[in-house]
C-alpha cells in the first residue's frame, strides 16, 4: 500500500534525480540473486541529501502517528534501514532497535541491537523491498525474542507478486513511500527513459527471475 500518492510521485522523481535509481533497459544490471534487471536502486544515496532524508522521515513518522499510535519500538533492517529508523524513532520519541543480518561473532553475540523487550510491538523500517526476504527475516528474528512485529514500512517497493504473497502468509502489512509503478511513470514523464522502453520494463516487472527470456 502506498502511504501518500502525491509524495510517491515526488519521491520517485527525487530518487531518479539523485541517481538512487538507475534505469538501463538495454544494458541490464546483475543482482546478487542472479536476476538480470533493467533497474538498480540504492537508497543509501538519500543519506547525502538532508532535505530529502528529512522528508522521508517526516512521511514515515506522520503515517505512524496516525496508523501505529500504540507501537512501542521502531526497528530498522541492517544496514540501509538503520538511519531511517533512527530518524523516525527520534521524531516519535520512541525506542529504536535494529536487526543484524546475522549475529555478531563477538561479545554478547546479539542479532538485535538497541531497545526492544519481550512483548513489545514494533514497526520495521526497510529501505527497499524486492523479494521481501530481509523484512520477513527481520520479523522472524524479532518474533524469536518475543517482540511483536505489526508492520513494515519501506521507502521503495518493487511490488513483485511473490513478495506480496510472502507478506500475506506472514500476516505482515506492508506500506511504502513509493514503488515501481510510480517510478516508471516519473522516468518516462521526465525523460529518464524513452517511451519505447516501457514494454521492456513491464516485461521485466512481470517475470524478473527469467527476464530477458
Amino acid at each position: 500500500m502506498i502511504i501518500n500518492k502525491e509524495f510517491a510521485k515526488e519521491l520517485a522523481l527525487s530518487l531518479l534525480e539523485i541517481n538512487a535509481v538507475v534505469l538501463r533497459p538495454n544494458d541490464p544490471f546483475r543482482w546478487t540473486s542472479g536476476w538480470n534487471s533493467p533497474i538498480y536502486c540504492d537508497n543509501r544515496l538519500i543519506l547525502g541529501y538532508p532535505e530529502l532524508r528529512s522528508k522521508v522521515a517526516d512521511e514515515i513518522s506522520g503515517f505512524m502517528k496516525i496508523n501505529y499510535t500504540d507501537t512501542e519500538v521502531v526497528s530498522g533492517t541492517a544496514t540501509a534501514g538503520i538511519p531511517h529508523a533512527a530518524w523516525v524513532a527520534d521524531r516519535l520519541n520512541k525506542p529504536m532497535a535494529y536487526v543484524r543480518g546475522k549475529a555478531k561473532q563477538h561479545g554478547t553475540a546479539n542479532q538485535i541491537e538497541g531497545g526492544i523487550k519481550k512483548g513489545q510491538s514494533t514497526v520495521i523500517i526497510e529501505d527497499l523491498i524486492s523479494t521481501g526476504e530481509s523484512s520477513i527475516s527481520a520479523a522472524d528474528i524479532l518474533k524469536f525474542v518475543g517482540a511483536e512485529p505489526v508492520g513494515v514500512i519501506s521507502i521503495f517497493h518493487y511490488g513483485f507478486d511473490r513478495a506480496t504473497q510472502r507478506f500475506e502468509e506472514n500476516n505482515l502489512p506492508v506500506h511504502s513511500l513509493t514503488d515501481y509503478h510510480h517510478l516508471i511513470q516519473a522516468a518516462v514523464r521526465f525523460g529518464f527513459v524513452a517511451q519505447d522502453d516501457l514494454e521492456t520494463l513491464n516485461k521485466w516487472r512481470s517475470n524478473p527471475d527469467t527476464w530477458p527470456k
